[in-house]
């Protein structure tokens, strides 16, 4: 299979801003171990400007650019320094892309960016794509790496796209507010009922929510692919959903899947 995975902030980081080193080993050594196992694998993280908040000493993450700009700089530097690393003692060489909405709008710097994410994938690299937050504005930025990962899953035409978040999946109702929530596991078609369905804003160092999710299940089952939101508290859960076992996520089927593993 070729799969994206979207790690976000909260999966990465602790709430300081610093890094997660167990839960960001853990995810290094399941990723290696899928590659192992021959499947594609396209990673998207966040955590570039929440890893700079911590490394700056910030006391929270800052609202103006130009210092959101900064952080992302030096953030990305330690992100990709410690990918590089663990990725590394697996034998796994890793590349980075880091990109904006302008890039996807061009049809020109699109194509390359689809050409290079196929030629990374076929000399057995894992690419590591982020927003280029060093230099989005607001008018040539994706603003959030849910809907990039949607993205940059349609332009590799993967079949699965694999969103590890704070949460187990999309709840009826918000579970931190109300105990009677109940976990949806399957979604066949994002309608106005389950865009309905989603809260506010995701974590103070993030910057999606449940809506940004939903919107990228649609962009993904609108071209074909299936998407999954999961709790990236526990990584092992990137096998369960490959292996399509029934578990605590919920999983968005593309109408052409339904048949094969969702319910009508």
């Amino acid at each position: 299979m070729r799969i994206v995975i979207k790690i976000g902030t909260s999966t990465l980081t602790h709430s300081t801003g610093r890094l997660n080193i167990k839960r960001t080993n853990e995810i290094c050594q399941t990723i290696s171990d899928l590659k192992n196992e021959g499947h594609e694998i396209i990673l998207v993280s966040s955590g570039a400007i929440a890893m700079g908040v911590g490394k700056l000493s910030l006391s929270e993450k800052p609202k103006d650019i130009p210092t959101k700009q900064a952080a992302a700089a030096v953030g990305q530097c330690e992100l990709m320094y410690t990918y590089d690393r663990i990725f590394n003692s697996f034998n796994h060489t890793v590349a980075q892309m880091l990109i904006t909405k302008s890039d996807l709008d061009s049809l020109e710097r699109h194509k390359n960016i689809s050409n290079t994410l196929f030629k990374l994938l076929q000399l057995n690299v894992l690419p590591i794509i982020n927003e280029n937050d060093t230099i989005a504005t607001e008018e040539i930025k994706v603003g959030d790496n849910d809907t990039l990962s949607a993205l940059v899953a349609t332009s590799a035409k993967a079949d699965l796209l694999i969103i590890l978040s704070d949460i187990d999946g999309l709840y009826t109702a918000d579970p931190r507010k109300d105990k009677n929530a109940k976990l949806i596991k399957k979604v066949n078609g994002i309608t106005e009922k389950i865009f309905a369905l989603a809260g506010g804003e995701g974590s103070k160092l993030g910057t999606g929510g449940m809506i940004t999710k939903l919107n990228a299940a649609k962009i993904c089952n609108d071209s074909g692919c299936d998407m999954v939101i999961a709790n990236g508290q526990n990584v092992k859960i990137l096998y369960d959903i490959i292996n399509n076992k029934k578990r605590n996520y919920t999983r968005f089927f593309a109408s052409k899947n339904l048949k094969e593993g969702g319910n009508k």
